[in-house]
């Protein structure tokens, strides 16, 4: 680290994004009744006015929560958000203020803590109890991803000079990667420009790094809060892929598995109740994944859209879209070949039908000339 930034002056929070995949749908305003909180403005407040059709389009279920105590005798502020497709995320908050090497030790405490995540879990159970009513299909096993925020909302440096954002990539740049990446260690100068790659900036006094399992923000209260939403937007969105990716898996190992017994015409003649069940469900999937891409839009060339496709870039939601698109095409082509089989069987059946009646009427046909 540069011996200038040793003397800075860091204030800010540190957030740990625990979320869960509870259900098919979550119906908000029955919710929203249910936990007596009134509707919602437009969400999120973007950097710059914005249309309506750039912002959320159901926007999720927010509710503040009791505070809870940590390990270390701090306390976390809890708040809790539910998103109408499914996914209901709990973040925990807890301030804090030190030097560049006090946050990078407490970041790395504070990300690889499984307390968080167990308390984070408890809470979740309590609050989807409460909410089971507005709930369409809950999962009995809920998958769940992580993901942490550093928000440095305020260095000055020894002479107590507010830092610019070149300033932190620049004498900074070291601190910042461990911050990211959850370790005390020394990076490689490689790994080093690797991490500092998806890094964003509108003002000259804010930065955004983006990491696979944590970021830093450097900006205001104000400033941060439609970047945390849209980092957590991006999470909720790489956990119900990871989903569907779950359901598929599943589904087109049973169809495999089905093609594979051995079997005559019956056999085939069943093809048609699995190619129904099989559609079914890849039309459905595909409604959700739809819902799920279109539940926030944005203009092409916005900054909130920039912020937003880096971010899932990073985290791995285009991955996971990837692979669901591939095993929904797959999905489509087995039903077809499955439809192929039946049609066949039925054509058989028929033509065999065909074939028997003649013989019938050929032998009456007999009888009668005798």
């Amino acid at each position: 680290m540069n011996a200038e930034a040793s003397s800075d002056h860091i204030s800010g929070s540190l957030q740990a994004l625990f979320l869960f995949d509870a259900a098919d749908e979550i119906h908000l305003e029955e919710l929203r009744a249910i936990l007596e909180i009134p509707a919602p403005r437009r969400e999120p407040a973007f950097r710059q006015p914005a249309p309506e059709y750039v912002q959320f389009a159901r926007p999720p279920v927010i509710a503040p929560l009791t505070s809870i105590g940590l390990q270390d005798g701090g306390r976390a502020a809890v708040r809790i958000a539910y998103y109408d497709y499914g996914v209901v995320s709990v973040k925990l908050e807890r301030a804090f203020e030190g030097s560049w090497t006090e946050t990078v030790a407490l970041a790395e405490r504070w990300m690889n803590t499984p307390d968080l995540e167990r308390c984070a879990s408890e809470i979740a159970d309590r609050q989807l109890d409460r909410a089971m009513p507005a709930l369409l299909h809950p999962y009995a096993q809920r998958l769940t991803e992580d993901y942490n925020i550093v928000h440095l909302a305020r260095i000055v440096d020894g002479r107590g000079k507010p830092l610019l954002a070149a300033d932190l990539t620049g004498r900074c740049a070291e601190p910042i990667a461990q911050i990211v990446r959850g370790e005390a260690a020394r990076f490689s100068a490689g790994e080093l420009a690797e991490i500092l790659e998806s890094r964003l900036s509108y003002y000259d006094t804010d930065l955004l790094v983006v990491g696979w399992s944590a970021a830093l923000i450097y900006d205001t209260p104000e400033g941060a809060a439609p970047t945390i939403q849209l980092l957590e937007y991006a999470n909720t969105q790489l956990l119900d892929f990871r989903h569907y990716d779950n359901v598929l898996t599943g589904l087109l190992s049973g169809v495999y598995r089905t093609l594979e017994r051995r079997g005559g015409l019956f056999t085939r003649w069943r093809f048609a109740r699995e190619a129904d069940r099989l559609n079914t469900i890849r039309l459905d999937i595909r409604e959700l994944t739809e819902r799920v891409d279109n539940s926030i839009k944005f203009l092409s060339d916005m900054f909130a859209a920039r912020l937003y496709r880096m971010a899932a870039l990073k985290i791995g939601v285009a991955d996971y879209r990837k692979l669901v698109d591939q095993k929904l095409e797959s999905a489509g082509e087995l039903y077809a070949f499955m439809m192929d089989n039946f049609y066949q069987a039925r054509a058989f059946a028929l033509e065999a039908m065909v074939v028997v009646i003649l013989i019938i009427e050929l032998v009456f046909l007999f009888r009668g000339s005798k």
